[in-house]
C-alpha cells in the first residue's frame, strides 16, 4: 500500500503549490514542471508460446523554480521517481526509486559567467532489495541508505537558458549509509564494521567524507517539434581517497530523457542513466526504460 501511495504522492501532491504562483507574487520567480505516469499490462492465458503476466506503473515529478534579477541568478529542482513491476506470481518489486534536489546560486562575474555555489541532495523513498532467488530477498538500501550530499563553490557558464556548464575545484561530498547493518558491511564505500575473530570490535561507519572537483553540464530543450530533451552529466574526482591509486578515478552520473509528445497528454519517455563509482561496484553501471502513458507540463 506504501508503493502505491508514494505515487500517487508523486504525481499529484506538488503540483497544485507550483500552479498557485502568480507573475505579481514571484515577479523574478519561474515555475513549472513536468509529471507523468505510464502503466503497462500483459495478461496471457492458455499462451502456447510461453510467458507470464506482468504489471508495471511509474510516476515521475520534475519541477523547477528559477530566480533571476540583475546579476542574481538562483535555480531550483527536484526530481522524484517511483517505480513498481510485478512477473506472475512473484511479489511486486521496485524498478524506479528516485529523489534528487539541487540548488544552485550564482552571481554574475562576467558575460555569462557566474561566481556559484551548488547544493545537491538524493535518495530514495523505499527499500530496495537483490532476489538470488524466487524464494528470497536481500536487503541492499532504503531512504538514507545510501543518501549523497555534495556541497561545491565554483564557475558556471550559462550561455543560454537550456544549457549550462559548472566547474567546481571545491567539492565536499559526503555518503550517508543510516543502516546500520548496510554500514558494518561497507556498504556503498563506508568504513566497514572491524571484526577480531568473528567478533565485533567497532560498527562501521555511517557516513564517508569525500573532498574533490567536479564538473556538471546540464540541458533541457525542445530539439524537434514535440520532441524534449533532458540530460545531466555530473563528473566527479576525490583528491583524498585513502587510496592513492583510486584518486585517478573519476565518478560518473549521466542521466538522459527523452519525451515524445503523441498529443496534448499523451507520452512516450526513454530513459537512460549511466553510472561509474568503483567505491560501490567495480563496473559500469546502466539502466534504461522505455515508457508510453499520461504527461502533465505546467
Amino acid at each position: 500500500m506504501k508503493h502505491i501511495l508514494i505515487i500517487i504522492v508523486i504525481f499529484t501532491c506538488l503540483s497544485p503549490f507550483v500552479n498557485a504562483q502568480t507573475p505579481d507574487t514571484v515577479k523574478h520567480f519561474k515555475f513549472g514542471g513536468f509529471s507523468s505516469f505510464t502503466f503497462n499490462h500483459v495478461s496471457l492465458s492458455n499462451w502456447s508460446a510461453g510467458g507470464e503476466n506482468a504489471l508495471s506503473s511509474t510516476a515521475i515529478l520534475n519541477l523547477f523554480g528559477n530566480y533571476k534579477k540583475d546579476k542574481v541568478v538562483w535555480d531550483n529542482t527536484l526530481d522524484l521517481g517511483y517505480g513498481l513491476l510485478k512477473n506472475g506470481s512473484s511479489k511486486m518489486r521496485k524498478n524506479e526509486d528516485k529523489i534528487e534536489l539541487n540548488s544552485k546560486f550564482g552571481y554574475q562575474a562576467f558575460g555569462k559567467v557566474y561566481y556559484s555555489a551548488l547544493v545537491n541532495f538524493r535518495s530514495q523513498f523505499t527499500d530496495g532489495f537483490t532476489y538470488p532467488n524466487d524464494s528470497t530477498q536481500v536487503k541492499v538500501s532504503q531512504f538514507m541508505a545510501p543518501a549523497y550530499l555534495s556541497i561545491s563553490l565554483g564557475m558556471d557558464y550559462k550561455p543560454t537558458d537550456y544549457f549550462s556548464v559548472y566547474l567546481s575545484p571545491a567539492t565536499g561530498r559526503f555518503t550517508f549509509v543510516a543502516n546500520q547493518t548496510l554500514a558494518d558491511m561497507g556498504a556503498y564505500g563506508v568504513d566497514p564494521a572491524v571484526m577480531e575473530s568473528g567478533v565485533l570490535v567497532k560498527h562501521g561507519k555511517k557516513v564517508r567524507s569525500e573532498f574533490g572537483a567536479s564538473l556538471s553540464t546540464r540541458i533541457q530543450k525542445d530539439i524537434f517539434k514535440n520532441v524534449n530533451l533532458a540530460s545531466k552529466l555530473v563528473l566527479f574526482n576525490n583528491y583524498t581517497d585513502k587510496e592513492k591509486a583510486n584518486r585517478k578515478n573519476i565518478d560518473v552520473n549521466w542521466e538522459v530523457m527523452i519525451n515524445i509528445k503523441a498529443g496534448k497528454y499523451l507520452t512516450t519517455s526513454i530513459m537512460t542513466n549511466l553510472i561509474y563509482d568503483q567505491n560501490v561496484v567495480a563496473k559500469t553501471q546502466f539502466k534504461e526504460s522505455l515508457g508510453v502513458g499520461l504527461s502533465y507540463k505546467f
